[in-house]
Order: C-alpha cells, then sequence, then structure tokens
C-alpha cells in the first residue's frame, strides 16, 4: 500500500480524519440508562456510524463529478435495492428502517475506505482502526479487572463499553489481522512495539471473553493463511519481516499468559472455564449450541414462507414467535410472545428470513468475490506489503464469515464499521485499470444532497432514540414518557409503560391507543392485548405457525 503520487484533495483528508474519529467513537459511545439494557450501547453506536458515514462520504463526494463502479459494486448496490423493497414491506417500519440505515452506512464507509486508499491514505486508516479496536479491548480487560462504571453492564461480562463480552470479542478478531500487518510492514520499529502492545492487549481481551465464535474464527483464518504464507514465503519474508512477526507473536502469547495467570473479578461457574469453552466450540448437542440449531430451523421456516423479500430487514424478532414453540429458549421468559434478543444468534440467518433468498445470495457472493479480489491481489501483488494484504483481506473475510454465523455482527454498528471500511482498504484493485463502469449525470449535483439527507434521517432516528431514552430514566412522569413516545415512536418498551401508566390511573381512554400501538410494533407479543383486555377491549392472540 504505497503511498500515492498525487496530493488526495483536502476534503479527502477531512473525510480520513471522520472515519478516524469515528472509529474511536464506535467503540467507545455508550449511555448510562440501564432501564434500556441494549440500545444504550447499539443505538449511540448507530449514530457514530451513520455521523462519519454521511460525513466522510460527503467529503468524498464533494470534489468529484463522477463515480466508477466494479463489479463487486454493483453486487452491493443490488443487495441495497432489494434489502430497501423488503423494508418497505415489513411489518414494522421503525425496526426496518433503522436495520437498513446500518448497511447504507456500511455500504458508505466501503466505498469511502477504496477512495482513501487510492488517495494513499490506507494506512492511517488501518492504524484508526486497529487502535479503536484495541481500546475496545482494553475497556473489556478494565472491567474483568475490577474497574466499575455505569457505562459498563454485569450482564455477559467483561464487555466494556459493548455491554457484552461476546460483541467485544467478535470486533477484537476482525481487527486482529489489520494490527498485524500494520506491525509487520511499518516503516518504524517503535511502530511494531506499539502493534505488539495493541495485540497483546486484544490476546488478553479475547482469552477472557470466552466466545467461542471468536476463537474458532481466528483459527478458521489462521491455518489455511498460515499455509498460504508459508508457500508463498519467498515472495514477502525477509529477515526484518520475520522478526517482526517472531516479536507480534511473542507480544500475543504474553499476552494470552497474563490474562490466564492474573487474578480477574469475573466470576465464572465452572472451576476451568476456558477449557470449558474450548471442549464446547463445536457442541451442538446441548446449551446454547443446542439452541442454536432449534432457532436456526425456525428461521429458515421463516425464509420459507417469505422466499422473496424475507419479512424485513430488523423484523426477525417481530416474526419470530409465531415460528417458535413453547419452551423455544430463543423465547423472552418476561415478556411473552416477544423474543428475548432482538435478532437471531447468526448474521447469515437473519439475513435469509429477514431479506430473503436473493438478498442474501448476493451478499454470499460479494463475500466470495473479496476471496476472489484476496487471490488475484496474491497473484500479481509484488513485495511485502501487497502480499500480506491481500492475506489480511482474506483473514478478515474468513473471520467476518465465521463470526457472523455464530453471532450477529453486520447487524451492528462497530462491526458493520470495521468490516466494511477495512474490505474498502483492502480490495481496491492494485491496477488503476480494472475495468470499471462510470457515471456522471447527477454526481455533483444530486449526490451530496441525496447523501446529506440519508445520513440526517439516520442520525437524527438515533439522536431523538437517544433522547427517549434519557427521558424516561429521568423521570416517570406520564408527561414525561408521552414525550419520550414523541421522541420514538417505534420504541415498544415506551408505549408499555406509558400504557400501564394510564391503566394504573384508570384511564382507559389514554391507556388503549398506548397499547394498541404497541402491539401494532410487535403483533405476537401477549402483554399489549392483556392490557387492552383489562380496558374492555377485545385482542385474539396471534396464531402460531405450525
Amino acid at each position: 500500500m504505497l503511498p500515492s503520487s498525487i496530493s488526495p484533495p483536502r476534503t479527502d483528508r477531512i473525510a480520513l480524519v471522520l472515519v478516524q474519529a469515528g472509529a474511536i467513537a464506535v467503540v467507545l459511545a455508550s449511555l448510562p440508562y440501564k432501564p434500556f439494557d441494549l440500545d444504550r450501547y447499539f443505538v449511540p453506536k448507530e449514530l457514530v456510524l451513520h455521523v462519519a458515514a454521511a460525513g466522510a462520504a460527503l467529503c468524498c463526494l464533494v470534489p468529484r463529478s463522477r463515480l466508477s463502479f466494479a463489479r463487486i459494486d454493483w453486487l452491493l448496490i443490488g443487495y441495497i435495492a432489494l434489502s430497501a423493497v423488503s423494508a418497505l414491506f415489513a411489518d414494522n417500519h421503525w425496526l426496518s428502517t433503522r436495520s437498513l440505515a446500518i448497511t447504507l452506512s456500511g455500504a458508505a464507509l466501503f466505498w469511502i475506505g477504496r477512495v482513501l486508499r487510492r488517495d494513499g491514505l490506507s494506512r492511517p486508516v488501518l492504524w484508526a482502526l486497529g487502535l479503536a479496536g484495541a481500546i475496545g479491548a482494553g475497556t473489556a480487560l478494565l472491567q474483568a479487572y475490577g474497574v466499575t462504571s455505569e457505562y459498563f453492564s454485569l450482564n455477559r461480562s467483561p464487555g466494556g463499553t459493548f455491554g457484552n463480552r461476546n460483541f467485544m470479542a467478535h470486533l477484537s478478531a476482525i481487527v486482529a489481522p489489520t494490527i498485524i500487518y500494520c506491525g509487520v510492514t511499518t516503516r518504524r520499529s517503535v511502530a511494531t512495539l506499539v502493534s505488539g502492545i495493541l495485540i497483546a492487549v486484544i490476546a488478553a481481551a479475547e482469552v477472557l471473553s470466552r466466545s467461542r465464535a471468536a476463537w474458532l474464527a481466528l483459527l478458521a483464518a489462521a491455518v489455511p493463511l498460515a499455509i498460504v504464507a508459508w508457500i508463498t514465503r519467498a515472495r514477502w519474508s525477509g529477515r526484518e519481516t520475520s522478526q517482526r512477526l517472531v516479536m507480534l507473536a511473542i507480544a500475543t502469547v504474553v499476552g494470552i499468559i497474563v490474562a490466564l495467570v492474573l487474578p480477574n473479578t469475573l466470576e465464572w461457574n465452572s472451576k476451568s472455564p476456558y477449557l470449558e469453552s474450548v471442549r464446547g466450540m463445536v457442541n451442538y448437542q446441548e446449551g446454547s449450541g443446542r439452541g442454536r440449531l432449534v432457532q436456526y430451523t425456525n428461521s429458515l421456516r421463516i425464509m420459507a414462507a417469505n422466499p422473496l423479500l424475507g419479512v424485513g430487514p430488523g423484523n426477525w424478532g417481530v416474526e419470530y414467535p409465531r415460528y417458535a414453540q413453547h419452551g423455544d429458549a430463543s423465547l423472552s421468559s418476561v415478556d411473552e410472545g416477544m423474543t428475548s434478543n432482538p435478532w437471531p444468534s447468526s448474521d447469515w440467518v437473519a439475513f435469509a428470513a429477514e431479506r430473503g433468498a436473493p438478498a442474501t445470495v448476493l451478499l454470499v457472493l460479494i463475500f466470495v468475490a473479496f476471496l476472489g479480489l484476496a487471490a488475484w491481489h496474491m497473484r500479481v501483488a509484488r513485495g511485502t506489503e501487497g502480499v500480506l494484504s491481500a492475506l489480511v483481506l482474506a483473514g478478515t473475510v474468513i473471520i467476518t464469515l465465521v463470526v457472523g454465523a455464530f453471532d450477529a455482527v453486520l447487524l451492528t454498528a462497530p462491526p458493520t464499521f470495521f468490516v466494511w471500511l477495512l474490505l474498502g482498504v483492502y480490495s481496491e484493485p492494485v491496477s488503476s485499470s480494472a475495468p470499471r463502469q462510470t457515471m456522471s449525470t447527477g454526481v455533483r449535483r444530486w449526490g451530496p444532497l441525496v447523501v446529506f439527507g440519508l445520513g440526517l434521517l439516520a442520525a437524527g432516528r438515533s439522536a431523538f432514540q437517544m433522547a427517549a431514552m434519557a427521558t424516561v430514566t429521568e423521570s416517570s412522569r406520564t408527561s414525561a414518557l408521552e414525550r419520550a413516545s414523541l421522541f420514538d415512536p417505534g420504541s415498544y418498551r415506551i408505549h408499555m409503560r406509558l400504557a400501564e401508566a394510564y391503566l394504573n390511573n384508570g384511564r382507559c381512554d389514554r391507556a388503549r391507543p398506548q397499547a394498541r400501538d404497541a402491539r401494532d410494533l410487535y403483533p405476537t407479543a401477549i402483554l399489549p392485548r392483556d392490557l387492552l383486555s383489562q380496558c374492555g377491549e377485545s385482542s385474539p392472540r396471534p396464531r402460531r405457525q405450525r
């Protein structure tokens, strides 16, 4: 990734600063509003994602009068188009537009990454992502070793500012190859030392996370890439490169040993928690593995019933209870007719159920194309940086595919930010003569306006959600809850709290509209129907799919 001989536009440098700041902010952003256990992490991170993506995209568009598209860009555009159509037909449009906004921001960051690499600004991007990933892992280590904060969650600790140890571990696994790449290819030895510190932090956090998906992903990437690297070692390895790899390997081992030996405040139920996690990496006979199989089977039934467009982005949780049996571990034990999580334990199951078979096939083809690009880059690259960047591209794809097979990854903001930006940087063709189609009509006139409008809608939605959470947390008065419901009309929780408050005050005339709104958001939920029945309004329970 040699620097460009042409000085990039000033606006592109502003875009670089925006994505660098956004990478750090997206891992740290969280709120202290504990009643909103998931959204207090997701919503502020989504706000950062949308602001950084829209701002950087605007900066990249302003000086350009035409856009060029490679084949992979058209696949991505097709996937976005199908996702948008699916969102139009979803039952819960608040969820579908929220999920679609994350997809759009991720696509924008992919194209921004390609622009920045053409500008010769790829290395500052990669260092920022590596540093941000280590900072996120560092917050988990702080929690593991006794630091308390209202911005940390006790559930699924140590998650740090992610609120969940698995989310932290997934992002750490995704960013690990980039940290190694930066440490090996840097021109300064002190930067290799910094990279060693970052990878040690990542390694320690991965061990303490006990995230089997992250461990399996790292193993799945390391084995084939190590074989390819050994076969092609004559093209990239030298004395200095080998020494740096050994140094980073030592740093990784040190991080693992420290995590295993240093006492922490984590209260595992097992005497040998880490060994137990290793043994359970591919266990689908019991526990969470068995629950995943049941969930995947029911989710594929959703896709089979809605093969073309799915049930709409973000709408898996709306439809899943119709297909689940009593006792399904994915169903909430507190709120009957609701799921315990808003998405399934797999990106790919979610995409298939929510967006339909055609969109899912396009997304699979996109990742296959990335692997093809990695192979092509490996073939034509010359020198250490070109060969290793091809290996890291392949590693990033493999890790993303594996962790996404076991949990929600590209459905959430931080991995979306990192993965698509990394893929944009690494996948930009080595040859500037690669075939592309260009578009110039209306680019300078309408491009910035469209990006600004979409960015404003997405960021504004997240900002209003944060305002609603703040309002509810600060006051339980019905006037405050009414104001919060105006800020976030798509919040089932706020509608239900308001309906219950009015019911307790004997105001069924006001409780009914709120209960109806909650029922419309989640038609399978039982609590809104029970509340309506207490106010004398009949609301039959939804039928389950057999």
